[in-house]
């Protein structure tokens, strides 16, 4: 069995290790990958990658907290946070690192990362000025996981989350990466060809970094990536290409969700501020319908057999994350301090609490409230967090939709307690292998923030062939995948468990799943014998996010050996 989640690509994944340097074992690993189409390109580098026994060991070994935080289910310690939030260090937020995560802990987060935006003033200086801050949190609220990273502008596309481990050059690699790569620092006589270019470069030298020690690992994620239509689907597979151990995957579903709240209680504008049609700078091959949320997601991931789907096909680990994108939150009271000049300072002025009415137009979340990332940790540490999420041991929801969840694909037959290949992972079995799915979900019963229980109203089971890299790089449909089986949720049960037969192995495949309050469903984009009941198009204007909830997880790999 081969499990993703190593910090390093392996040797036998390194082409720039010739095969007369290889061991035995990876010789005969690399022409596997070979043959199966696996290797090349980048092509399933971070899938294939199997941690050694020293770097699973290490996971806990850098705990800057108490052990402590999470639930645990199936072996891990499930750690509930948010990748994508902003301060006052930000032109358009308002509020100190300490509220943001003081409230993201007062709803249930374990960890969060501050992000604020690049610009030309933050560049400047915003990377230095909120570290003193987030020094600060981390000191006071010992049992949260407060990163520090900056919302880049990626050069040709759209924005990123970018963020390191913490340590003593954590400062130093954001603003050398910021300043060198951000898009806003860029030449504005560049080429296309050039910023796409210049994104490659940014996500190798943060990879650099960790490879010569400057940090201990750094991370990136594609944030709201269908929101304008301008991270093509080419430079979706370049970034992860560039470096599989940084480029990690992109916003399943964006934040800003409160926007879609029905005036005159909310914005009474778009989900995730999804409200756009393509410009000269979109990539001219996406549907219409890619403008807007489905369900609160992203297009991108909500479409069955679309463009997330045509990169899992390939054997590509790139994953799936949701957050609040905080900027101003929904019925805050607070207003933004007086006498601020943010040009000159790189930020505004503490905020003034209590000092304005209820923000009804607001199109935020405090962190945690609303969407959570899920990562199945082996301690409670920054480091496992980090590489949780690059194994993508990675489950998403909206509005507490449930409580927790442990999926696995095994052999059939192998009972052994907490058996089997989690999320992310890759299940390597012989062909004409029987496997099935084991899942369990532990149901909703505490009521969420909005003051009511959430019902789990069916699951569905996606499956997609593995065929390989593809020729043209911006594919963005997976014609083999499809929904292979819906299960219905008994009403008024604790727990939802199935074991599902997946059959006996012919041709490699991957395995997703995702679940609803089924309050709001119709057929998929690529029709109903490929999602019959997917989530609906979201109504600008009129878009309860309460009222539609759903949970995705990121995948799981069947190949053969």
């Amino acid at each position: 069995m081969l499990e993703s989640g190593a910090a390093d690509v392996a040797p036998a994944l390194d082409l720039s290790i010739p095969d007369s340097e290889l061991s035995p074992s990876d010789v005969s690993r690399r022409g596997f990958l070979r043959g199966a189409g696996l290797l090349g390109a980048g092509a399933a580098a971070s899938v294939l990658a199997v941690p050694s026994g020293a770097e699973a060991a290490a996971a806990g070994e850098h705990s800057h907290g108490p052990a402590g935080g999470g639930t645990e289910k199936g072996g891990f310690t499930w750690l509930a946070g948010d990748h994508h939030i902003h301060t006052q260090y930000s032109s358009d937020g308002q509020y100190r690192a300490v509220d943001q995560a003081k409230n993201g802990r007062a709803y249930g987060l374990n960890w969060l990362v501050i992000t604020d935006h690049g610009s030309n003033a933050h560049a400047k200086i915003g990377v230095d000025k909120v570290n003193p801050d987030i020094l600060a949190t981390r000191a006071e609220l010992k049992d949260l996981l407060t990163f520090q990273g900056l919302e880049w502008n990626i050069p040709a596309a759209e924005h990123a989350t970018v963020f390191v481990h913490p340590g003593k050059n954590e400062v130093a690699v954001l603003k050398q990466f910021e300043q060198t790569y951000d898009g806003s620092q860029l030449p504005v006589t560049n080429t296309d060809a050039q910023n796409e270019a210049a994104a490659i470069a940014g996500i190798k030298f943060l990879g650099q970094q960790v490879r010569h020690r400057k940090v201990e690992g750094a991370l990136f994620l594609a944030n709201h990536p269908a929101r304008r239509g301008i991270d093509s689907p080419h430079e979706i597979r370049n970034w992860r290409d560039a470096d599989p151990t940084v480029a990690i995957g992109f916003e399943g579903a964006p934040g800003h969700q409160a926007a879609g709240i029905k005036a005159p209680n909310g914005r009474g504008g778009a989900r995730g501020y999804y409200d756009n049609n393509p410009s000269a700078a979109s990539y001219a091959g996406y549907p219409l319908e890619s403008y807007r949320t489905w369900g609160g997601f992203d297009w991108m991931t909500a479409t069955v057999g679309g463009l997330w789907d045509s990169l899992l096909a390939e054997g590509r680990a790139w994953w799936i994350t949701v957050n609040s994108d905080s900027h101003v939150n929904y019925l805050d009271q607070s207003v933004r301090g007086p006498g601020s000049d943010f040009e000159l300072n790189g930020r505004y002025n503490d905020p003034v609490y209590g000092g304005g009415a209820l923000n009804t137009t607001a199109g935020d979340f405090w962190p945690g409230y609303y969407g959570r990332t899920n990562v199945g940790a082996t301690s409670f540490s920054y480091k496992a967090v980090m590489d949780g999420l690059r194994a993508g041991r990675v489950w998403v929801d909206h509005g507490r939709l449930i409580k927790n969840l442990d999926a696995r694909v095994r052999v059939v037959g192998d009972r052994r307690a907490a058996t089997g290949t989690p999320l992310g992972g890759v299940l390597q079995v012989k062909r004409g292998t029987s496997t099935e799915l084991t899942l369990e979900i532990d149901l909703q019963d505490l009521p969420n923030w909005a003051h009511f229980i959430p019902v789990l109203k069916r699951v569905d089971v996606i499956t997609g062939s593995v065929t390989g890299p593809v020729a043209d790089k911006d594919t963005f449909k997976a014609p083999d995948t499809k929904v292979v089986k819906s299960f219905e949720v008994t009403p008024g049960t604790k727990k939802f468990t199935v074991t599902y037969s997946l059959g006996r192995l012919d041709q490699p495949f991957y395995l997703r799943l995702r679940g609803t309050d089924g309050n709001r469903t119709q057929p998929g984009l690529m029709g109903a014998a490929v999602d019959p009941s997917g989530p609906q198009l979201d109504v600008i204007g009129d878009a309860d996010p309460w009222a539609d909830l759903w949970f995705y997880t990121n995948p799981i790999w069947v190949l053969p050996k």
